[in-house]
């Protein structure tokens, strides 16, 4: 479910459908990667089961939020919120598969403390919805936070555990995954608007609004994303550091720093 959240879904025309024959033009790039994978003797099976699964979650999504925005319940919204903080804990920890119901509740309390903060913020003291669970801006804004950190957190936990298991000292392993977790969002943040419009800011552009009110949303959107992943990401850590883990290497448990 989070990971089908777009940033441009706040900003598009709800009323606006792509045919189905047209939508299928964007299945080319694809197909051509499966290809190079093939000529390289790589196995494509993951990426296809990848892309299947994508097809299959968005499908499913667009009905189910449907009803979910339709509903405008608070229960339904919380509930909501509660599976993506789960499915984003569980899938974070695919990097180190033999440690994942060992480290699951402390990476669903990173991406809990880290995300449902900064989604507060936005979506309370800087949106002001009104009500407050506003189902068609809680849940999108939701997605992208949860899955921004569920990034973050993978991108940590396979650093740190990677590295002390080579024997770096677990302050340096620390530092280095916070780092290593801060790179997608940090690039983001330099090439915004010199590389790349974002798709928030260039749906909105499309509709016609103005630039400099859809910048100023794209602003909160890249703050939000830098301050979700950081605290999640350093959150996880600090809760995994000096707690008994087994590495993917070894079977010793991590040393607490001194």
């Amino acid at each position: 479910m989070i990971q089908c959240i777009d940033m441009g879904l706040l900003a598009a025309d709800a009323n606006e459908m792509i045919p189905v024959s047209r939508l299928m033009f964007a299945l080319i790039p694809v197909a051509v990667v499966l290809v190079i994978l093939q000529r390289w003797s790589i196995s494509a099976w993951n990426s296809v089961y990848a892309v299947t699964r994508m097809l299959v979650q968005l499908l499913i999504l667009g009905y189910v939020l449907t009803h979910i925005f339709d509903s405008d319940s608070p229960p339904v919204v919380m509930a909501v919120l509660a599976v993506m903080i789960v499915v984003a804990g569980w899938i974070s920890l695919r990097v180190s598969p033999q440690n994942r119901r060992r480290l699951l509740p402390k990476a669903l309390l990173a991406i809990f403390v880290g995300g449902t903060g900064t989604l507060f913020v936005v979506t309370q003291l800087v949106l002001d919805l009104d009500p407050w669970y506003q189902p068609n801006k809680m849940i999108p804004l939701a997605g992208m936070i949860y899955s921004n950190c569920m990034n973050a957190v993978s991108l940590a936990v396979e650093r740190f555990l990677s590295d002390t298991s080579d024997g770096t000292s677990v302050v340096e392993a620390r530092a280095a995954a916070l780092r290593a977790s801060l790179i997608p969002i940090t690039n983001s943040l330099f090439a915004v608007g010199l590389v790349a419009i974002p798709g928030m800011m260039t749906g909105q552009i499309l509709k016609g609004e103005d630039a400099s009110a859809a910048a100023r949303y794209q602003i909160v959107v890249m703050c939000m994303m830098f301050g979700s992943a950081g605290m999640a990401s350093a959150f996880a850590l600090r809760l995994i550091h000096g707690a008994p883990a087994v590495d993917a290497e070894s079977p010793e448990v991590l040393k607490e720093a001194e």
